[in-house]
C-alpha cells in the first residue's frame, strides 16, 4: 500500500516482488523465499476451511481483508510443487467515475432501468475498479436492489439509498450459474455477475436482461467486435441464432479499458465505448460483427470512442507519451491520424 502497488507475488526462489503502476519491482530488502516460507506466508493467509480444497484443487480464490485498509483477491496455486499466491489489492475506498479519469457518458449506465451491460480488457486493467464505480454512484442516488455474484467478493459497498447484497461464490452460492439461476427470486433490481465463465451464466445474464434487470458482468476480450464474436461463440451452432437475437435485443453498452502509463507516475484509462444503436443491432443481427469498428469510429457525438481515438486524446492531453499510445493502439495508422 505504501509503494501504491496493484498486486503482490509470493513464490519460492524470489523475494516477494510487486507490480507498481504495470512493472514488477522485487522486493531486495526481503530475504528470497524458501519453499517453506512461502508456504509459510501463504498459510497464514488463507482461511483454515479453503485448505483441504486448495490441497485438492492445487489453487483456489479467496479475499483477505486488513482492518480498515483494504482486501486484497488471492489466488493461492502450486507451481513446481510449492504454495504460491498472487494477492490483488482492492482499495477499502471506492472511487468516483470522475475520481477515475473515466468517460462522462458511464454517468448514463447509472440511469438505466433495465439491458446488458459488459467491461472488457485484459486482466489487470481496471475492469473490476469500473465497475464497482458505476455500483456505488447507483447505490448512492437510487432506491434499489443491486445483487452481486463474485468469486471472491471484493469491493465492499457501503449501504446507501439502495441495498447491496454481495454473494460470494462457494461461500454464498454454488457457482456464478447457480447463483444465476436463483437470483430473480431475490428481487434484484441490478445484477452484478463477476465474471462470465461459461455459456449457462451468459445465459441466465442476457435472460435478467431481457426480463426488466440492468446486469453487468465481465469478459477477458479485447474490444467491442471481439466480445460479440466470443459470445456467440459460447454456445452451439444450434443455439447461436437465438443468441444473436438475444445480444442484439439486450446488449446497452460494452466498454474496454486499458491502464496506460501516465507520463510522471500513475496509470491512466483508455476506453473503447460501444454504445448499442439501430446500426449496431443490425449488424449484429446479420453478424456482420467486423463492421463494427466503423459505427463507433461514426458514433463519436452519441458519446462513443474507439481506444485509437481515447490514447490520441490522452496523448494530447499530455498525460501519457505517443510512445506508450503506439504500444496499446488497436491501429496504429488510425491513432496517428487522431493526432
Amino acid at each position: 500500500m505504501k509503494q501504491d502497488a496493484s498486486d503482490l507475488h509470493i513464490a519460492e526462489g524470489r523475494h516477494p516482488t510487486l507490480r507498481v503502476y504495470g512493472t514488477l519491482i522485487a522486493l531486495e530488502n526481503e530475504e528470497i523465499l524458501t519453499p517453506e516460507s512461502a508456504e509459510g506466508l501463504v498459510n497464514e493467509l488463507m482461511p483454515s476451511d479453503l485448505k483441504d480444497r486448495f490441497l485438492k484443487d492445487r489453487q483456489v480464490d479467496f479475499a483477505y481483508s486488513m482492518k480498515g485498509d483494504g482486501r486484497f483477491r488471492v489466488n493461492a496455486f502450486f507451481q513446481e510443487g510449492t504454495w504460491s499466491a498472487a494477492l490483488r489489492l482492492v482499495p477499502a475506498k471506492i472511487r468516483t467515475i470522475d475520481e477515475l479519469g473515466l468517460p462522462p457518458v458511464l454517468h448514463d449506465f447509472v440511469k438505466l432501468t433495465q439491458g446488458f451491460i459488459l467491461m472488457v480488457g485484459p486482466a489487470g486493467h481496471g475492469k473490476s475498479t469500473t465497475t464497482a464505480s458505476i455500483l456505488d454512484e447507483i447505490s448512492r442516488t437510487r432506491k434499489v436492489h443491486i445483487v452481486t455474484i463474485e468469486d471472491p467478493i471484493e469491493y465492499l459497498f457501503s449501504q446507501n439509498l439502495g441495498i447491496v447484497s454481495q454473494r460470494e461464490v462457494g461461500g454464498d452460492t454454488l457457482s456464478f450459474a447457480d447463483g444465476l439461476k436463483t437470483v430473480l427470486r431475490q428481487d434484484p433490481d441490478v445484477i452484478m455477475v463477476g465474471e462470465m465463465r461459461d455459456s449457462d451464466s451468459i445465459s441466465a445474464a442476457m435472460t435478467a436482461a431481457e426480463t426488466g434487470h440492468l446486469v453487468f458482468s465481465t469478459l477477458h476480450t479485447n474490444s467491442a467486435a471481439q466480445t460479440v464474436d466470443r459470445i456467440i461463440d459460447s454456445f452451439p451452432p444450434a443455439q447461436q441464432e437465438q443468441i444473436i437475437s438475444q445480444v442484439a435485443t439486450t446488449l446497452v453498452a460494452i466498454v474496454s479499458e486499458r491502464l496506460i502509463p501516465r507520463i510522471g507516475g500513475g496509470r491512466v484509462p483508455a476506453m473503447e465505448v460501444m454504445l448499442m444503436n439501430p446500426a449496431i443491432r443490425n449488424l449484429i443481427r446479420e453478424r456482420k460483427i467486423f463492421s463494427i469498428d466503423s459505427v463507433i469510429q461514426t458514433g463519436i457525438k452519441e458519446g462513443m470512442m474507439t481506444l485509437d481515438y481515447s490514447l490520441a486524446s490522452l496523448v494530447k492531453a499530455k498525460q501519457i507519451t505517443q510512445e506508450d499510445a503506439e504500444l496499446y493502439a488497436a491501429n496504429p495508422t488510425e491513432l496517428r491520424k487522431y493526432l
